[in-house]
């Protein structure tokens, strides 16, 4: 399980600031950040550690089995952000 992003998020980065293993994108050095219209938590290397949710002056961050009906297609948007990228898993982990 991780966490995941919905459409009420602001992209004010309070939830990056408190991420322990920097699993939140894009970031502003990121390519494609000015086109962005929200953050994404990769589910690869969440770790569930709820800080993120509690950070969220929104109320965006939901646990991916506690996310509301009418948000269950963030579950597969903020997956395919990390998917559409060429990075693999293994980079992925060894960039942290």
């Amino acid at each position: 399980m991780s966490y995941v992003i919905t459409a009420p998020c602001v992209a004010d980065y309070s939830c990056v600031e408190v991420c322990p293993v920097d699993c939140i994108s894009p970031m502003p050095d990121d390519s494609g950040f000015e086109a962005a219209t929200q953050l994404y938590i990769n589910p690869v290397l969440c770790v569930d550690c709820d800080a993120c949710r509690e950070a969220c002056p929104v109320n965006a961050i939901f646990a991916e089995d506690q996310l509301p009906e009418k948000w269950l297609d963030y579950i597969g948007i903020n997956a395919a952000h990390f998917q559409s990228h060429t990075q693999t898993v293994a980079e992925l982990r060894h960039d942290k």
